[in-house]
């Protein structure tokens, strides 16, 4: 850009001066916000983490599409489905366990646990959610299998991208596409049925009876998964999803993250053998691409860490079969800690005073000196993973201990407002109560309410045409909060205070379970 003083341009005045900006947001050179997306073409791949990677998705999504028709017999009273989020009634049902409204801490527990599982996974092995468990890398890898069994491994995929327009372009295009979609409605489907019961529920979704939320739902389903899996994929890790900006307060320098190891990998050449012949210093790599043409992130790992690596380590499966072709070591291109990829760049640049040289690691065999550290497993228990370790066990047995002796009876009384006392023509005093029993059990049970204090109190249930008496049985509904309208009389001689306290008890004689609530009786006198 030229800059212009005074001299040069007469028509400014002299005592103005030309100051050195630049219109970065000019419509003239602004750039894109976000450049267009360029299509990856993953490269199919076989190892020991790609082998693993199919084992988690086939788990994963049998986990998902199967678990809403798995049936738990919970008797008469309680739907039989194993895990159900039952909003209508207020219930969540996961096989034996049963979570109430008010027991939502439980849920709160989880999340708590599934935050520190995740620091805990991410300190110690990185970003192992991503690459393996996360559903859009699930879906994503679902979608490229689909892909590659219609229009073929990476190289025919390209070729079919870049062929003009034809029959058999529009009718793989199609039939892909086609089968993405039907993906997309039985990832919905299968999200609904985990809010009412399946068997029911498909057979009204498929007649036209079931409810519009159900239809919105699948339809919102089916269009973010397609989006997402199929046209989105790598997009979706790069600018939507927040974790891999916060990873980097996860991890330390002891944590298994995917690495190149240029301290053996470099310098790189495809013509090694020339070069060694000529004396020159050749690495382990030969700059085949292959780990770049497998990453479903499209990205080159031998640039080091970077935001977009999912550590799914498909690369490093690649790698491995290229050394192998080669006869070199496996782990050019593997999981290490920091602290131990540091530790063999020094002794490969010996500390830093020169480029990388192979002869400082190798012996005049060709093997690696002893200097050279590898992984040791010990390391992922420090104190930093054993800290995790122990908020996410200390949570976990929290709650089982929480759910194990938690009560299945519930009372909860509320005084009249309005009167606050009765006299009666005797000269006794009459309060009045609302008293909920609750049942939180799918069977009925037969419940002995009874009073104690004021000794000389009886209460009268509205409704039961049992005489007043301090304690009565009624039946509670299974699963249920039973209402009883009662009344609390005290003789006028035994009134001794303007107010007395005393108790609500309830007992399932059958289980010995009580529930007890301390109410308040109020006398002439007491202020309003």
């Amino acid at each position: 850009m030229n800059l212009y003083n005074a001299e040069q341009d007469s028509s400014r005045p002299a005592n103005v001066e030309q100051l050195d900006a630049l219109p970065v947001n000019s419509a003239k050179i602004r750039q894109p916000l976000y450049e267009a997306r360029k299509k990856i073409f993953p490269k199919r791949v076989e190892g020991q983490f790609r082998r693993f990677k199919w084992i988690v998705m086939l788990i994963t999504l049998g986990i998902y599409y199967l678990t809403p028709w798995i049936r738990w017999d919970r008797g008469a009273y309680a739907p039989d489905q194993a895990v159900l989020i039952d909003i209508a009634n207020r219930r969540f049902y996961f096989f034996f366990i049963e979570i109430w409204p008010q027991e939502f801490f439980y849920v709160a527990g989880l999340l708590v646990m599934a935050g520190f599982g995740l620091f805990l996974i991410t300190s110690a092995v990185g970003r192992a959610w991503c690459g393996y468990t996360c559903p859009q890398t699930v879906w994503v890898d679902l979608f490229l299998v689909v892909e590659r069994a219609v229009e073929g491994d990476r190289n025919a995929r390209m070729k079919l991208d870049a062929a003009p327009w034809s029959f058999d372009k529009i009718r793989k295009r199609l039939l892909k596409h086609s089968i993405w979609l039907v993906i997309g409605v039985a990832t919905g489907g299968a999200w609904i049925f985990y809010f009412a019961d399946a068997p029911t529920l498909a057979m009204e979704f498929m007649t036209g009876q079931a409810a519009m939320v159900a239809y919105s739902t699948v339809a919102t389903l089916t269009a973010t998964t397609y989006i997402f899996g199929g046209l989105m994929r790598e997009q979706v890790c790069t600018y939507m999803c927040p974790w891999p900006r916060i990873q980097a307060a996860m991890l330390d320098e002891h944590s298994l993250v995917v690495t190149y190891n240029d301290w053996r990998g470099e310098p790189r050449s495809r013509h090694s053998k020339k070069l060694i012949a000529a004396g020159e210093p050749v690495g382990d790599c030969v700059d085949c691409n292959a780990c770049v043409a497998v990453c479903p992130m499209g990205i080159d790992i031998r640039d080091g860490q970077q935001l977009e690596c999912i550590t799914c380590a498909l690369c490093i499966d690649a790698c491995d079969s290229v050394m192998d072709k080669i006869g070199k070591p496996r782990g050019l291109i593997a999981y290490a800690t920091l602290s131990e990829y540091e530790a063999n760049m020094e002794l490969a640049t010996g500390n830093s005073t020169h480029p990388i040289r192979p002869s400082n690691i190798r012996d005049q065999d060709g093997k690696f000196v002893d200097a050279i550290r590898h992984f040791n497993w010990r390391i992922i228990f420090r104190l930093r993973t054993l800290l995790y370790m122990g908020i996410w066990s200390a949570v976990g047995l929290a709650m089982l201990f929480a759910l194990a002796t938690r009560d299945r009876l519930s009372v909860n009384v509320l005084h009249d407002r309005n009167p606050q006392y009765v006299l009666e023509s005797d000269g006794s005093i009459r309060n009045g109560y609302t008293v909920r029993l609750l049942n939180m059990v799918p069977q009925p049970r037969q419940i002995t309410l009874s009073i104690e204090g004021v000794p000389e109190a009886v209460m009268k249930i509205n409704g039961v045409q049992d005489a007043p008496s301090r304690s009565f049985t009624v039946m509670v509904e299974p699963d249920e909060v039973t209402t009883l309208k009662v009344f609390v009389t005290l003789p006028g001689k035994a009134i001794t205070s303007t107010s007395e306290d005393f108790d609500f008890i309830a007992i399932d004689n059958e289980i010995h379970e009580t529930a007890q609530y301390k109410a308040v009786f109020i006398a002439p006198g007491a202020k309003k």
